[in-house]
């Protein structure tokens, strides 16, 4: 209806994203800004993450975007971030816990214990950290949004990529926790779970074109991943569009699951 805001609108929002200098971390950036949000880009390197946040200003326009560093395995840094972007752009009302890692490719039996507990403290538990660190203000509010970057490797085994699939299970279990001890507050959590995106950290499993050709023609929309099919589905979790909906993981992967059993 005329001069009501569309479902979509995040004017006036406050957001953090980690692993924003690139990726699917920049493209949850760009489209939030886009639909009136005020974003914090952050990730380990300043520089990266104020290139961002001014090509983001120049396309909106306005001063949308704010670069803020963070080593997500540091505890210290995460509040750093969250105290930041309060004095920047006020209280977070919006959560995308992005930033991931993967050090380790190979069979469980050769991991190291410093590899898997790096796999853990960065892709769970620094999850974990920020929400604690931003939840008081949601809940002062009656109103947040947390959305953490899981993967269909949460759903299926691998022999290249186990330690970091048993942290997407996890981030899908953190959701529903969460959601379920802050819902009273109207705090919503969900999951989005990619399949391959082509990005930095997936290009080794589709850099090659003999690869890519080969599991493309199996996949049912026929090919990978770009870092922009992600970014809507977290414009709709934060909005008042995905207002009803929370711990759930939400799977887009051009059909990867449905057809292969995983990739």
């Amino acid at each position: 209806m005329s001069g009501e805001p569309t479902l979509f609108d995040l004017t006036g929002k406050s957001a953090i994203v980690t692993g924003a200098s690139r990726g699917i971390g920049e493209a949850i950036a760009r489209r939030l800004a886009q639909h009136g949000a005020n974003v914090i880009i952050s990730s380990r390197k300043i520089d990266a993450c104020q290139t961002v946040a001014d090509s983001i200003n120049d396309a909106e326009g306005r001063d949308a975007a704010h670069a803020i560093a963070c080593n997500i395995s540091h505890k210290e840094e995460l509040q750093r971030l969250v105290d930041e972007t309060k004095s920047t752009i006020g209280p977070a009302n919006i959560l995308i816990s992005n930033a991931a890692v993967n050090p380790y490719y190979g069979p469980s039996a050769a991991i190291s214990d410093e590899q898997f507990d790096k796999i853990l403290a960065c892709n769970v538990k620094a999850s974990h950290w920020l929400s604690q660190m931003v939840l008081p203000d949601m809940q002062k509010k009656k109103s947040g949004a947390i959305i953490i970057i899981s993967s269909i490797g949460g759903f299926v085994g691998s022999n290249l990529i186990g330690a970091y699939n048993i942290s997407k299970a996890a981030d899908l279990q953190l959701a529903r926790n969460l959601a379920v001890e802050y819902g009273p507050d109207n705090i919503r959590v969900n999951c989005i779970c990619p399949g391959v995106v082509k990005t930095y950290f997936a290009e080794a499993l589709w850099k090659d074109p003999k690869i890519e050709k080969m599991m493309t023609e199996k996949l049912p929309l026929r090919r990978f991943g770009e870092t922009d099919d992600i970014a809507g589905a977290a414009v709709f979790m934060a909005s008042s569009a995905g207002k009803w909906m929370t711990g759930q993981g939400m799977i887009i992967d051009g059909g990867a699951l449905i057809s292969m059993g995983g990739l």
